[in-house]
Formats: structure tokens, C-alpha cells, sequence
């Protein structure tokens, strides 16, 4: 029907009948889901605080409050018509190994936006940037 492929791209988005834009904003949505998904990430704003500074950015206090800052903060995406790349801020949990954890998040996020939007994941990086306790609440 209206699903055949572009004999230019081979792009699902692509097709004899019209093109499906994908938004940044749904992919970063994505991406971060897919990210927090894995056990033992957090996804996190970028920068670095002080030993034991658990204030929260302003950012992150305004988005806390609308309800967005939980599923994009940390999260870079960079969408093409049918391509995507994806950059990471993130906590890793003390104890998991960080190689294996990073790998099972850059899976899980190209299997998850190939899946839910037809667009080929070209890259994700994954910036550690802090770890976290057990017993620590997420922010």
C-alpha cells in the first residue's frame, strides 16, 4: 500500500506516497527512555558539581516541575532524514561494570529508535560522568 520503500533511500520514512518527518524532541524522548531502560544508568545533566552538592539546577528544577527534565536531561540528538546520532550524559551505578553497562545502553538505544521510527542510528557516546549509590534517590 503506502509503506513501499524510496528506490533511493530504502528509507521506511521515505515513500512513493509522502515522507514522515521524525522531531528531535520524539527521538531525544527516546533515546532517554531507552537509556534508563538499562539497569544501572541515570541519565543526567552534563557538568560537574562539587563532592556532595545534591542542589538541583535551575534547568533541572523547571523541568522537574513541568514534568520533561526526567526523560531528556542529558540527551543530545542529532536527526537526519533517515538517520539519527545520539549523545549521552549519564551516572553509572557503583558496582556495575561501566564498559558493559555502556554497551547494553548504546543497544538498547539503537534498538529502540530503529524499531519505534524507521531511522538508522549512526553513532551513540555515552559521557560518564558521575557514579551513583544504591540507596541514592534519582533527581
Amino acid at each position: 500500500m503506502g509503506t513501499q520503500r524510496s528506490q533511493q533511500g530504502g528509507s521506511p520514512l521515505q515513500t512513493d506516497r509522502g515522507n514522515t518527518v521524525i522531531q528531535d524532541a520524539v527521538v531525544k524522548s527516546i533515546v532517554g527512555m531507552a537509556a534508563e531502560e538499562v539497569e544501572g544508568i541515570q541519565t543526567t545533566t552534563g557538568g560537574g558539581r562539587l563532592p556532595g552538592d545534591s542542589s538541583r539546577t535551575v534547568g533541572e528544577f523547571l523541568g522537574g516541575i513541568s514534568g520533561g527534565e526526567s526523560r531528556t536531561r542529558g540527551v543530545s540528538v542529532v536527526v537526519g532524514s533517515t538517520e539519527a546520532a545520539a549523545d549521552l550524559t549519564v551516572k553509572a551505578l557503583y558496582g556495575k561494570p561501566i564498559p558493559q553497562t555502556t554497551q547494553a545502553v548504546r543497544d538498547n538505544v539503537v534498538r529502540r529508535v530503529e524499531a519505534l521510527t524507521g531511522l538508522k542510528v549512526t553513532e551513540v557516546n555515552v559521557d560518564v560522568t558521575d557514579i551513583y549509590f544504591p540507596d541514592e534517590q534519582v533527581h
